[in-house]
C-alpha cells in the first residue's frame, strides 16, 4: 500500500454510516444551491497576512466574492476568483455587472440592502448582457430575491447560509424580549454598552430552549457550508460539542469588537447592511475605484483549484485557499495532494498561502502525503509557517468562528 494510500485510508476508516449519510445529504444541497451570499471571512486580517503588492497575481476561492473584490483594492496585477460551484461564480459575475453599469446608489441598494424595487428592470436593461450563459439562467429564476423585501427580506435572506438567517429573525419574533435586547445591542453607543446588553440581556435569553440542539444539528452545518468532517473537527477540541463552541466564538466577537463596526455579523443580524457597516466594495470611494479599472484585474474561472492551475501558465504569489482542505483531506486525500503539488508547481518565487480549519492543528497537515519531485513528506514539512503572526491575526479577526487560520510560505 502506498503512502497516499496510506493518507486515504487513515482518513477514512473511522466513518460512519450515519457520516456517510451526512456527507451525502451535504453533497446534495452544495451541489444544488448558492452556499454563501457573503463572506464569512475577515478580509483585514488577511490583508496583513498577505501584504499584496502591484506584482501580486493572486488566486482565492471565490465564494460570495466580497473578499476577491476587496483585495483588488489593495491594486495587484491579478486576482483570479476560482471556485467549483457556479452559484458562487455566478454571484460574483452579478456583482461585478453592477460594478460596471450601476451607479453607486443603485448598486448599495442591491448588495448593501439586498433589494431595489426596480431590480427586475435595472438587470434586464443593464446586468443580463453582461453574465455567462450560467448566470443569467441562475439570476432569470430568481429576481424576486432582491425584489420582495416584505415577503422575504432581503437578499440576504437567500441561498442557504441566508435561510439559516431568516430562521433566526423567526425565532426573534416568537420571542420579543430577546429581539428587543439584540436591536438594543445593535444600536448600543460604545463597546462598553455593547457588552452590558450582551451579558445581561441577549446571553442569558438566546442560549435558552432549542438554540443549542439546533446548532448541534448536521442539517444546520450543512445550510451554513459546514460538512460533518469539519464538524467532527470541532467536537474534538470543544467539550460542549458546536453549540458550545459557536457559544464561545459569539461571546468572543461580542465582547471584542463593536458590532456596528462587524459587518460580517451585523447583516445576518439585520438582514442588509449600511452605509457605516458594510464591506469595502460596498463604500462609494472603493466602488468607484473597482469602476475605474481595478475590477478589470478580476478573472473568474468555475473550477477547483487543481483544474485552474492545471490550464494556466501564470505563476501565483498569492494564495486564499478558505477551508476547504478540511472536507478534501477526509474525502479526497488524494485529490489535495494533487492539488498541492499543482500549487508548488505554479508557486511564485516568494509566495505565501493563507488557509482557515475547524480545527487548530488539523490531522491532514501530518497525515496526508504530499509526493513532489522525488521526496514525499507531509503538508506540514512542505510549508514554511508563520505561527507568530497567524496568532496575532486570529485575535482580531471579526469572524472568529474558525478555530484554525494558518499562515505558510509555500517552497518554490
Amino acid at each position: 500500500m502506498s503512502k497516499e494510500d496510506r493518507g486515504q485510508r487513515l482518513q477514512r476508516d473511522d466513518f460512519t454510516i450515519l457520516d456517510r449519510i451526512d456527507q451525502k445529504v451535504f453533497d446534495a444541497i452544495y451541489s444544488r444551491s448558492l452556499v454563501y451570499n457573503t463572506c464569512w471571512e475577515d478580509p483585514a486580517v488577511d490583508r496583513r497576512a498577505l501584504g499584496i503588492t502591484p506584482e501580486d497575481r493572486m488566486l482565492v476561492i471565490t465564494s460570495a466574492g466580497c473578499n476577491a473584490l476587496d483585495y483588488l483594492l489593495s491594486g495587484p496585477r491579478r486576482v483570479y476568483a476560482v471556485d467549483a460551484n457556479p452559484r458562487q461564480s455566478a454571484l460574483l459575475e452579478l456583482k461585478v455587472a453592477g460594478i460596471r453599469r450601476l451607479a453607486f446608489a443603485d448598486f448599495f441598494h442591491v448588495f448593501g440592502y439586498g433589494r431595489h424595487p426596480q431590480f427586475r428592470a435595472l438587470y434586464h436593461d443593464a446586468l443580463r448582457a453582461e453574465l455567462s450563459n450560467f448566470a443569467r439562467h441562475y439570476w432569470d429564476a430568481r429576481l424576486h430575491w432582491f425584489t420582495h423585501p416584505e415577503r422575504e427580506g432581503s437578499f440576504y435572506f437567500h441561498g442557504l447560509s441566508g435561510v439559516v438567517a431568516r430562521a433566526f429573525r423567526l425565532l426573534l419574533r416568537l420571542r420579543p424580549a430577546l429581539a428587543d435586547a439584540v436591536d438594543a445591542m445593535l444600536d448600543a453607543r460604545s463597546l462598553d454598552e455593547q457588552r452590558d446588553i450582551y451579558e445581561c440581556r441577549v446571553r442569558p435569553r438566546l442560549w435558552q430552549g432549542p438554540m443549542r440542539w439546533i446548532l448541534s444539528r448536521q442539517i444546520t452545518m450543512s445550510m451554513l457550508g459546514v460538512p460533518h468532517p469539519q464538524r467532527r473537527e470541532v467536537e474534538s477540541q470543544h467539550t460542549d460539542g458546536v453549540a458550545g463552541y459557536i457559544r464561545s466564538s459569539i461571546d468572543y466577537v461580542l465582547r471584542t469588537f463593536p458590532i456596528r463596526e462587524n459587518y460580517f455579523w451585523f447583516v445576518y443580524l439585520r438582514g442588509h447592511y449600511t452605509p457605516e457597516t458594510c464591506p469595502r466594495y460596498l463604500q462609494r470611494d472603493h466602488f468607484e475605484r473597482l469602476k475605474a479599472g481595478l475590477v478589470d484585474r478580476l478573472t473568474l474561472r468555475t473550477a477547483t483549484v487543481t483544474d485552474f492551475l492545471q490550464h494556466s501558465s501564470e505563476s501565483i504569489s498569492k494564495f486564499v485557499l478558505l477551508d476547504h482542505m478540511d472536507w478534501m483531506a477526509c474525502y479526497h486525500p488524494a485529490a489535495l495532494a494533487q492539488e498541492w503539488r499543482c500549487i508548488f508547481d505554479r508557486a511564485a518565487s516568494g509566495a505565501r498561502a493563507i488557509f482557515r480549519s475547524a480545527h487548530a492543528s488539523p490531522r491532514y497537515l501530518a497525515e496526508v502525503p504530499i509526493t513532489y519531485g522525488l521526496s514525499t513528506r507531509p503538508l506540514s514539512d512542505w510549508l514554511r509557517f508563520q505561527p507568530g503572526l497567524a496568532a496575532e491575526l486570529s485575535r482580531d479577526d471579526r469572524v472568529h468562528t474558525y478555530c484554525g487560520f494558518h499562515v505558510a510560505d509555500v517552497p518554490t
